[in-house]
């Protein structure tokens, strides 16, 4: 160690000093020396395999955060990166406490924000270790030890806490991003959170593609406006593409601040808030172009591949079409079994809640080995107490095996497990990492995992996905841009917090990078629904939250001697203000289950949960209680149906399903055409080889290879997409006396399901004619009348990239989604209020008042909450601009559109040609029609196969 001495005794090291070489000693000479040698009993063990005291992300990060820099850090779960992020706060908060001239006041100098309250839980334990840890050391020492105190604030916590919380108030606050909104307009509060040095955002990516992370990121900049100091940011995730924009959303826009009322700033520090230029960006499609601002400064850690991973693709048979149901079910819970037997702790992922308990079920119906006392079912339907009961057994090591959908994805530490299984397709490398990351939960161990495919489209997108995952590809998150309904809650809480200067709540607002492009017209319209001056609004008890006016010559009734007169000022409306907004803000949405009646004899038939609603049109039949009904209107929570032997046209599991990620869609776009290029260079024996070099086991190399094999026998190479080709595949059934159109886009569901809408609503208008839609990730089916031709490839080809939005709008107009999304946001515009005077309205009621609202909302000129709906539906949820990117791709001619006539559908179309099988009700229904298009498939290549079968024109 070239002779220099460590600020602790060598001989308390955990290994021979002059036999390791310490690669970061400089980071370790940071910290304080009781944090130096808590560190070493804590994690000495691992020094010799990092080469020196710490993990990538902490050696990276440690520093930085130090210094007080803005710090995104991205890393493999389990290898440190929420360690790094407390480390330096903490070891700062033991510095200041310990020194003579400075301690710690009676308020929150850390926040940590995290998306979920169990997320929060087991990081408010985890804390105790390092700060009770580092006061037995001082204490050892004979040094002063002052208390650093933590707490946990969030929905849960009862009014008790709350209320030590102000008289001992903790100096590490962990909390949800709802409670930090409810915190800011707490008038006691709020006072003890500036003080704030450091903040730390946990999972961002899990936030920052939602609304959550919109209202959080606003949340940051009020607070930031209420500090007396710049506050630190960091940011934590295992799974985050792109880092930058993820990034930059972390830290907000580099714009004037504007100390809140009651702040304080050294002189140099203040910056003149007149100097404020309000951005006016262009409008393109719903996207502005980029602020002029700069983001603040930050760091970037990318310690991604920190951690050695061990993935594979596993599949029951190399036939999954021909294999008997019960004979893969067989196979697949020995395979299950065995992997379960030959590890520690296994935990296994299914997609769905009914999936988790279904393999649960079945592993202890067919073997002896399993029971209550070792193995257990994790999800979001369970009770609370049952969740933290599995959690702690599973932390424990005390589980063999628990089955769970997506309820420990995220941070809760699981040291024991060494193994994750994943049946069927997780839909993005970014949800498959943050999964089998939770096994080998340290540094140094590998992350093993293994996912099982029963389907042979999941089977090949799930090849792309191991694949994209070995080479580092991570798919990017969308940040939701310019949201109205957040914009509202948040004025209305600055609002009532303070009267102030309009020009502050703007600014504050824009420096938050959702709000980055917010214009001043948005602005004005959200401002005339706020103040309610739209006529009739207060006749349909929607009443006016803020006053807006120019603050007035002295004596006037707005006066205000801290602002110059004539300032335009804002302020809150109405004596209850305050408790409306603690009792309604937040924008996790209510959701409920609808009564189905059929319409001739109102009889009650069953429930559907109202997400699966979003599907369904007019017309649209689904399958309930292995009964088929033909989907008429709903009216509240009531959905009124007809009887119908019609096929169904959407699947009974749709609204449960997780979409296919639009990025890893085009992926696999891009591998069918490399994998047809293999084919033409030598048949199914190259694409075997091919296929061999990525990480999938031979019976899926085998069914991979066999699939497209049948595929181009059958139909050509046209037949298939590609990331240069959008097939089309036209079947005439003259026994339903119907036409059906699969599109083979496989960009998804959320992009297919836009895609789908805006072409019905095309064919609809051309064919004068009703066009059923089925959609799926790997493309869409149109069903119309047989009498019914429709040109698709023309409709495709005239399409204009400049009318998508329109025309989608246009198609949403009167749908049953257009009324449950106004009615969300209408509830975060606080337009309905769930709370008011001790009363709850449910989320069914909340539908009836939204429904009285609507036609009058729609009537209104630009106004802010139908807008923000539209927003939300075309931009959030059907990704407009990915659907306006596909049409301008045709439209330059850069994306050819083929079309083949075919009797029966294609193997890369039996997927989609079950969706809307009118036999198909069970799963051995499935299974039944698959078999049937494969054997027609089969002699149709066995007697025609050099005739060039399914390239024929249509007649």
């Amino acid at each position: 160690m070239d002779g220099d001495e460590l600020p602790i005794a060598e001989e308390r090291l955990p290994f021979d000093a002059d036999d390791v070489t310490i690669d970061d000693r400089d980071v370790f000479d940071l910290l304080e020396p009781a944090v130096q040698e808590w560190w070493l009993r804590e994690f000495g063990e691992f020094v010799p395999e990092n080469g020196g005291f710490f993990t990538p992300p902490q050696r990276g990060a440690i520093p930085k955060i130090h210094e007080g820099t803005n710090t995104l850090i991205c890393a493999p779960t389990g290898s440190g990166k929420t360690m790094a992020s407390f480390t330096s706060i903490i070891n700062n908060i033991f510095k200041r406490d310990r020194a003579s001239d400075v301690r710690l006041e009676n308020s929150v100098y850390c926040l940590y924000v995290s998306p979920l309250k169990s997320l929060a839980n087991d990081i408010h334990r985890n804390l105790e270790v390092p700060l009770e840890g580092i006061e037995s050391i001082l204490e050892e020492r004979g040094e002063d030890v002052g208390e650093i105190r933590h707490a946990i604030r969030h929905g849960d916590t009862d009014s008790a806490a709350r209320q030590r919380m102000l008289e001992e108030t903790p100096h590490i606050l962990n909390t949800t991003p709802e409670t930090l909104a409810i915190l800011l307009n707490s008038p006691k509060f709020r006072e003890k959170l500036r003080t704030v040095e450091y903040v730390i955002v946990d999972e961002i990516h899990s936030l920052a593609e939602g609304k959550r992370g919109t209202h959080l990121a606003v949340s940051l900049e009020r607070l930031e406006a209420l500090a007396d100091h710049e506050i630190t940011r960091i940011g934590c995730s295992a799974t985050i593409e792109p880092l930058e924009e993820v990034a930059e959303f972390l830290v907000g826009r580099e714009t004037p601040r504007v100390p809140e009322p009651g702040g304080t700033r050294n002189s140099g520090e203040t910056r003149a808030a007149e100097s404020f230029e309000p951005a006016s960006p262009s409008r393109d499609d719903g996207r502005r172009a980029t602020s002029s601002e700069p983001p603040r400064e930050y760091e970037i850690v990318d310690a991604r591949f920190a951690r050695e991973f061990d993935l594979e693709l596993e599949c029951p048979t190399d036939d999954l079409v021909n294999t008997p149901r019960e004979v893969v079910q067989d196979r697949f819970y020995r395979m299950l079994h065995e992997h379960v037997q030959e590890h520690t702790n296994t935990l296994v992922f299914t997609n769905t809640r009914s999936g988790a308990e279904r393999v649960l079920h079945n592993l202890r119906e067919r073997f002896d080995d399993y029971d209550e006392t070792n193995s257990g079912c994790h999800h979001g339907s369970l009770s609370k107490d049952v969740r933290q009961g599995i959690e702690e057994r599973l932390k424990a090591g005390d589980l063999e095996v628990v089955t769970s959908s997506t309820s420990l994805e995220l941070g809760i530490d699981m040291p024991h497990v060494d193994l994750v299984v994943q049946v069927g397709s997780p839909k993005s490398v970014a949800a498959l990492l943050q999964r089998v990351g939770r096994a080998g939960h340290r540094v140094g161990q590998t992350v093993t995992g293994r996912v099982i495919a029963l389907d042979r489209d999941e089977l090949l997108e799930c090849a792309v996905m191991l694949k994209k995952a070995e080479e580092g590809f991570v798919d990017s998150v969308s940040i939701p841009e310019n949201a109205q309904d957040v914009a509202a809650q948040h004025v209305y809480g600055m609002a009532i917090a303070e009267i102030r200067p309009e020009r502050e709540v703007t600014a504050i607002l824009r420096r938050a990078y959702p709000y980055r492009n917010y214009s001043d017209e948005e602005f004005e319209s959200l401002m005339q629904y706020l103040t309610a001056a739209y006529a009739g609004m207060e006749d349909r008890n929607v009443y006016a939250k803020v006053w807006r006016d120019e603050n007035d010559p002295p004596g006037g009734e707005h006066h205000h001697e801290e602002f110059p007169v004539g300032e335009p000022l804002i302020g809150k409306r109405g004596r209850l203000a305050r408790v409306i907004y603690m009792t309604n803000i937040g924008t996790i949405p209510d959701s409920f289950t609808c009564d189905v009646f059929t319409r001739s004899s109102d009889e009650w038939v069953g429930q559907l949960d109202e997400n699966y609603l979003d599907t369904l049109e007019k017309g649209d039949v689904f399958v309930l209680g292995g009964d088929h009904f033909e989907y008429r209107y709903r009216r509240g929570s009531k959905v009124y149906v007809d009887r119908t032997s019609a096929r169904p046209t959407v699947p009974s599991w749709y609204s449960e399903r997780l979409p296919l990620s639009y990025d890893l869609g085009c992926e696999i776009l891009a591998f069918q055409r490399e994998l047809l290029d293999r084919y033409d260079d030598g048949g199914p024996p190259a694409v075997r080889r091919w296929l061999r070099a990525f990480p999938l086991d031979d019976d899926s190399v085998r069914a991979i290879a066999r699939l497209f094999d049948y595929q181009l026998r059958y139909a050509g190479e046209a037949s298939v997409s590609t990331d240069g080709r959008l097939a089309i595949e036209v079947e005439r059934d003259r026994e339903e006396y119907v036409r059906r159109y699969y599109v083979h886009s496989n960009y998804g569901r959320k992009v297919n399901d836009g895609f789908s809408r805006l072409l019905a609503y095309r064919c609809a208008q051309e064919a004068t004619a009703n066009v059923q839609v089925a959609v799926a990730d790997n493309g869409f089916v149109l069903s119309t009348a047989l009498n019914r031709k429709v040109d698709l490839v023309g409709i495709l080809e005239d399409l204009d990239p400049g009318e998508v939005r329109d025309d989608l709008r246009n198609a949403l107009s009167g749908t049953d989604l257009l009324q449950r999304y106004f009615r969300i946001n209408a509830t975060r515009s606080l337009m309905i209020l769930k709370r008011y005077k001790g009363y709850e309205k449910s989320a069914s009621e909340q539908q009836v008042s939204s429904e009285m609202l609507l036609g009058f909302a729609e009537d209104l000129e630009e106004f802010a909450v139908i807008e923000e709906t539209y927003r939300e539906i075309l931009e959030d949820k059907l990704n407009v601009a990915e659907i306006k990117g596909i049409v301008a791709a045709i439209d330059a001619g850069d994306l050819e559109v083929t079309r083949h006539l075919v009797d029966s559908p294609t193997p890369r179309a039996f997927g989609l040609a079950t969706l809307s099988a009118s036999d198909v009700v069970l799963a051995e229904d499935e299974s039944a029609a698959l078999q049937a298009f494969h054997e027609h498939v089969l002699e149709e290549i066995g007697e025609e196969s050099l005739a060039g079968l399914g390239s024929g024109s249509e007649d």
